[in-house]
């Protein structure tokens, strides 16, 4: 089978980081779905040969679709995509499952049935292992297990497939009539710390992709993602076609540049005086814990000589020779290290994208608010990529 009639589908596409790794890998984008309107026209920039739907996929008939994309039951080569699952944050009785937004996912199935597609693909937080109390994982798998797909799942880390960020996510990969083999995932390429620090396992098994014995030592730093990126202050905007100023001096660098000859979404947020001074005490590297007492929230100072985990990336700068921390749809201060390690600012929408692993062509639309959301809720393009082709040799 050639390789450009791998044909997918991308639901709660987002930006478009699912579909960006997929075109690494060979596959070709025919139709998209995506509710929020900035996302949706992001996508479109990005992807103008792709059928585009900006709406709520429970209002969308799967069976005309693909009649407008001239497709027969069985013709189709993947479903992709990340179904929300935020109503399981909900407390209710039911651990969730009254919420409605917990019925996007059996849509994401409903698009399965009619497509009836030769694999799936579905990409989640690794939260989705303990979400209502895991059923919500479970529901997914019966769900596609009962319209005949064999499935299996695995636990990826960004970092191990030379992406600069600490980042986790789950990937179900079903197949149509008969089972998902081993290598339906790809072998991590780099080794390097940290490991989860959470629970792992699914039906009785370790899902957790570790490093084997030919994988490579080291990582991606985060000097080597965004370095070359032009400096600026604190609240600056780079001009609207403004070059590099540098040449790339790795091959991410390289990479990430290659198409683009301009600089676009490096405008760098205007911190407030306090989170200035703040940034001030931290060394690269360093977090709150650098911080005077008399410039800490209170909710910190609480924490002072605690052990509270969740609150040791905040008011973070991180360090050029390591790996980022999770890149949130906020890269707001409060939250994590979002200080860059030798400029007194925060990270820009471009250096957020270069740490996902998105190429610089890769436009990013809206506010400055709207556009750290499509960062920072999109699949990792260069995780999707070894997905992507992970998957391309088993339907090979």
């Amino acid at each position: 089978m050639a390789t450009s009639s791998l044909r997918f589908i991308d639901l709660f596409s987002g930006a478009g980081g699912l579909s960006e790794g997929l075109g690494y890998a060979g596959w070709k984008g025919v139709f998209a779905c995506e509710s929020e309107p900035q996302f949706a026209r992001c996508y479109s920039t990005n992807f103008p040969s792709i059928m585009m739907r900006n709406a709520d996929i429970q209002t969308l008939d799967p069976a005309k679709i693909r009649k407008e994309l001239g497709m027969a039951s069985g013709e189709l080569d993947l479903v992709c995509g990340g179904p929300p699952y935020q109503g399981f944050f909900l407390e209710t009785e039911d651990d969730g499952f009254a919420d409605p937004r917990t019925q996007l996912y059996r849509n994401f199935l409903r698009f399965v049935k009619v497509f009836a597609p030769r694999a799936v693909l579905v990409e989640a937080g690794s939260n989705l292992l303990t979400l209502a109390k895991g059923e919500t994982f479970e529901d997914m798998m019966v769900g596609l297990e009962r319209l005949g797909y064999g499935t299996d799942t695995a636990l990826l880390g960004a970092h191990w497939y030379g992406i600069p960020q600490v980042r986790w996510r789950i990937f179900i990969v079903g197949l149509k009539g008969r089972d998902v083999p081993p290598n339906a995932f790809p072998e991590p390429e780099n080794s390097c710390k940290p490991m989860p620090g959470f629970y792992t396992e699914f039906r009785a098994k370790d899902i957790l992709r570790r490093p084997g014995p030919k994988a490579a030592k080291g990582h991606v730093t985060v000097k080597e993602a965004i370095g070359d990126l032009p400096k600026i202050a604190n609240g600056e905007k780079w001009p609207a076609g403004g070059g590099y100023g540098t040449k790339p001096s790795c091959p991410y660098q390289i990479l990430a540049r290659k198409g683009s000859i301009s600089v676009a979404n490096h405008d760098a947020p205007s911190l407030s005086a306090v989170n200035l001074e703040r940034m001030s005490h931290v060394p690269p590297g360093g977090n709150w814990l650098d911080i005077p007492d008399e410039l800490l929230t209170t909710a910190l100072l609480r924490s002072r000589g605690s052990d509270h985990a969740e609150h040791s990336d905040r008011y973070g700068r991180c360090s050029p020779r390591g790996l980022s921390g999770t890149i949130l749809s906020k890269c707001d201060p409060h939250w994590g290290a979002f200080y860059h390690y030798n400029q007194e600012r925060g990270f820009t929408v471009r250096e957020a994208a270069r740490l996902q692993s998105f190429p610089d062509r890769f436009v990013f639309t809206g506010s400055q608010l709207k556009q750290f959301g499509q960062v920072g809720n999109a699949v990792p393009p260069l995780l999707a990529k070894a997905v992507g082709q992970s998957l391309k040799k088993v339907l090979k």
